[in-house]
Parts: structure tokens; C-alpha cells; sequence
């Protein structure tokens, strides 16, 4: 009986990390690269337009620290990708946020980064419009 419930125990130990293991990592994308652009870009504009020591801003931040490390960790290997100018302005505009967040975690976004983040992101989207 012993050894029937240890038995029975790893296999439910296996496919509980089986199942939560093979899960996506990134549940927010589509897998479509100018959708999720285009939706990371509207969060991130959010999240730098919310006002300074309200709850909703810290929530913002979260979910935009993780929206960037689900879409790094989900088109940083799509070779397709690095010849896009779209994609190499949003890396550039990502790492700075990213950057920022962890380096200064309680301080506000300075005036000087939104700007720059803004002109990024404009360009960003012009240039997925044309489709590069």
C-alpha cells in the first residue's frame, strides 16, 4: 500500500510541474508581434500618464514591468525580428523603462525619459504602420 501511495503521489507530482511548467509564460501576448507592440505600447503609456502616489499607478507599474519581461522574453529570439526598425526602437525605449524601474523603484519617471519614451513610441508605431 506503501509503496502504491508514493507511486501515486510522484505522478500527480509530475503532471502538476508537467502541466504548470508547459504553460505559456507569456498569457498577455497573442504571438502576433504588431498587436502585442501596439497593446505593450498603450500600457506603458498608462502607467507613465498616471498620476504619482496613486494605487492605480503602482498597479500600472507592475503589470507594465511584467508586460516587458513577457515580451523579451517572448521576440528577443525571433531572428525575423532584428532587422526591424520597430523592433530595435521598442528595445531601446523597453531597456531604458526597465532601467529605470529597477534602479529607481520609488522614484517617478523623470520628465526627460517620458518625452523620450513618447517620441520612441510614436516612432514605433509609424514604423508599424509601415510595416517595418
Amino acid at each position: 500500500m506503501k509503496t502504491f501511495l508514493t507511486r501515486l503521489f510522484a505522478l500527480v507530482l509530475v503532471c502538476v510541474i508537467g502541466l504548470t511548467g508547459c504553460s505559456s509564460a507569456s498569457g498577455n501576448l497573442s504571438g502576433n508581434y504588431r498587436q502585442d507592440t501596439l497593446a505593450l505600447i498603450g500600457s506603458l503609456r498608462n502607467a507613465l500618464e498616471l498620476p504619482d502616489g496613486t494605487p492605480e499607478k503602482a498597479a500600472a507599474q507592475s503589470e507594465a514591468r511584467q508586460l516587458i519581461n513577457d515580451f523579451s522574453a517572448r521576440y528577443r529570439r525571433d531572428n525575423s525580428l532584428l532587422k526591424l526598425g520597430s523592433f530595435t526602437t521598442m528595445r531601446t525605449a523597453l531597456n531604458s523603462l526597465a532601467g529605470h524601474y529597477s534602479s529607481y523603484p520609488n522614484r517617478p519617471v523623470p520628465a526627460k525619459l517620458k518625452e523620450r519614451l513618447e517620441l520612441e513610441f510614436r516612432q514605433v508605431e509609424s514604423a508599424l504602420k509601415r510595416e517595418a
